[in-house]
């Protein structure tokens, strides 16, 4: 797939070409620095948008059509190679749709497509929270050279941006991540903790979070069986339908202002992936804004 190449969400039928007429805007962040192991995270965010046209557009639990919600996606960003400049062009794109009272998903990229969106949240919502779904701690201080790097993502958010945060399906960490953790009492909710026939976890979630919430998946969270497509997949993760029960209930009972889905990495020959990917999506959006119009309908 060419790096310039990309679809709306959903495709042109359901695209609201005027940003200012939409509810939700979705962000294709098309960056990826220094990974870990796989690659291919950059091209991810394109992968995700093209899956997104061949989903049935009626949420098989609301009975929502997602596609009604007045979606515009935004032209893709080819943000700097420098990843300080990068977060910073990121939080600026984000924080000029946020302003205009959107709801945003951005669409990653490898994981630091995160800080900027998040700072950008921050600013215009300061009491809001993070809920973090992800295989990883991501609180290295630095990492290949940068503070910015994927793997310092939440310790961006917690050190410097000093947010409130979650840390769900948390299953690989070196000993730096473990007692900076241990050091601000952070309390991650480690995969072997969660039941996988219980959901009554997800209510320690929500106690644990404030009113408003920022949502950050990152693909590898869920187990690769679900999700093999992910630059790093580690065994032992969420189920979809886990996944899909977190979002129902923090949406009942909190209000997400915006989201991220991070670290899709095209395998070739499968589109498991990147469809799951943008059936998440369309989860996020029913939850956030779908349920919300069905009870109250525009006149």
């Amino acid at each position: 797939m060419d790096q310039k190449e990309f679809k709306p969400f959903g495709g042109n039928e359901i695209q609201v070409e005027d940003i200012d007429r939409s509810r939700i805007v979705v962000l294709p962040l098309c960056y990826e620095n220094s990974p870990s192991y796989g690659t291919g995270s950059k091209k991810g965010p394109l992968y995700i948008l093209d899956a997104s046209c061949h989903l049935e557009r009626m949420d098989e639990e609301e009975l929502v059509d997602w596609g009604s919600l007045k979606i515009h996606t935004a032209q893709p960003l080819f943000p700097s190679d420098d990843p300080q400049n990068a977060v910073i062009q990121m939080q600026m794109t984000a924080k000029n749709i946020l302003a205009r009272d959107k709801f945003l998903l951005s669409l990653g990229g490898d994981h630091a497509i995160s800080i900027g969106p998040i700072k950008a949240a921050s600013d215009i919502y300061p009491d809001i929270g993070v809920l973090q779904i992800d295989a990883h701690l991501d609180m290295r201080d630095t990492w290949k050279g940068s503070r910015y790097n994927h793997a310092c993502v939440m310790r961006r958010i917690v050190e410097d941006m000093k947010l409130p945060a979650i840390q769900v399906g948390i299953r690989s960490f070196s000993q730096e991540e473990a007692e900076f953790a241990a050091s601000r009492n952070l309390l991650p909710l480690f995969s072997h903790m969660i039941d996988p026939m219980d959901h009554s976890w997800i209510e320690e979630v929500i106690a644990r979070l404030p009113s408003r919430v920022y949502m950050t998946i990152d693909l590898d969270g869920l187990d690769p069986s679900v999700i093999p497509g992910t630059g790093t997949p580690e065994p032992g993760g969420l189920s979809y339908r886990q996944t899909v029960q977190l979002i129902k209930q923090v949406s009942r009972k909190k209000k997400i202002v915006a989201a991220d889905i991070n670290e899709l990495v095209k395998i070739d020959g499968s589109n498991v992936s990147e469809f799951t990917a943008a059936k998440i999506a369309t989860k996020i959006f029913v939850y956030s804004w779908g349920t919300e119009i069905k009870t109250h309908p525009e006149p």
